[in-house]
């Protein structure tokens, strides 16, 4: 495998309404805006000429629709370990809402109630990196902000809570992979968002 020096490539699904106004979207199952369909489409634009052994997505329609919408529905295979963080009782709200009940509430460190914690999340994250790495070549995933930053961070071998430090915004690509002298693990990309961007740099 570290011969193959393979890279994966993550994608956050396009822009929801709730993305837009800060809520947290753990399961509920809402669709891309309209804004964030033609997004998903600029994705297959950047990604095209890219030859992906395997792509996986979230079950999450946000994910799917992105994943179809970039060009790669038919390849794709479904993996529950993809979902987002499950928010629990803070599902829907924003963090404003949610630091007037909870003064310093920080989801990496705190997790949720009645939903899942740090470690949890860490343990599915984990399980996706074991799958990537055994099929020793380029991989895209579909997936939601909070899973996949805790996915960068552990892809790393550090604490999963560090992922509070990498911001991603929806329809960013982002591309782990290795140095090539020491094979060791490495973000090589984190949220690249020019495929949204037109000759004047306006999104």
């Amino acid at each position: 495998m570290l011969n193959s020096l393979p890279r994966a490539y993550l994608v956050r699904h396009g822009e929801t309404a709730w993305s837009l106004s800060g809520q947290h979207t753990g399961r509920t199952d809402l669709p891309l805006t309209p804004q964030g369909e033609p997004n998903a489409r600029r994705l297959g634009e950047r990604l095209a000429g890219i030859h992906f052994e395997r792509v996986f997505t979230s079950p999450l329609s946000r994910a799917r629709r992105t994943c179809e919408l970039a060009g790669f529905g038919s390849s794709a295979v479904v993996d529950s370990d993809l979902l987002e963080w499950d928010y629990g009782a803070y599902e829907g709200k924003t963090r404003a809402e949610i630091c007037r009940g909870h003064p310093g509430w920080e989801v990496f460190r705190d997790g949720c109630p009645g939903g899942e914690s740090l470690a949890q999340v860490v343990v599915r994250a984990d399980c996706v990196i074991t799958r990537l790495r055994a099929i020793g070549r380029d991989t895209l995933v579909f997936s939601s902000g909070h899973l996949l930053r805790v996915l960068a961070v552990r892809w790393l071998g550090i604490d999963g809570a560090m992922g509070r430090y990498l911001l991603l915004d929806p329809a960013g690509i982002s591309v782990l992979g290795y140095q090539r002298e020491l094979a060791e693990p490495v973000i090589r990309l984190w949220n690249d968002r020019r495929h949204l961007h037109d000759a004047r740099g306006v999104e």
